[in-house]
């Protein structure tokens, strides 16, 4: 599936039953934009996701990749979403993975166009932590 906002193909994803009261609405999977970082809900993955074509500064590891996608997925909506960026914080974390510095390199990627303000999200996460 491409991404309705930028037309990149998007990295697909089954969601958990761990993090699915995480993702809008009741889909069991997504999809992240490798480019917008626009989050789909409802993406079928066709097989492993390939987390590393969203960017070389992701996790490589399912357990931390999965719940940072869908954080990084949910950045547009930081209010609404405050609750369950702080729990997929904590789970990244407990991953092994620093959430703050994935957002910096990400920050800096230039493959990554969106339109979300990943500096000034990080700072916003940062006092969630």
């Amino acid at each position: 599936m491409h991404c309705p906002n930028c037309e990149s193909e998007l990295v697909a994803f089954a969601v958990p039953q761990a993090y699915q009261d995480h993702l809008p609405g009741s889909e069991s999977a997504a999809g992240l934009c490798p480019q917008c970082l626009s989050l789909e809900p409802g993406t079928e993955p066709s097989g492993d996701p390939e987390f590393g074509r969203i960017s070389d500064a992701f996790p490589t590891t399912a357990e931390a990749a999965l719940p940072l996608a869908l954080l990084v997925g949910l950045l547009s909506n930081l209010a609404l979403y405050r609750n369950e960026i702080s729990t997929l914080l904590e789970a990244v974390e407990k991953a092994g993975t620093d959430p703050l510095l994935v957002l910096d390199r990400l920050d800096r990627d230039p493959s990554v166009e969106t339109d979300i303000d990943l500096s000034g999200r990080r700072r916003q996460l940062e006092q969630l932590l």
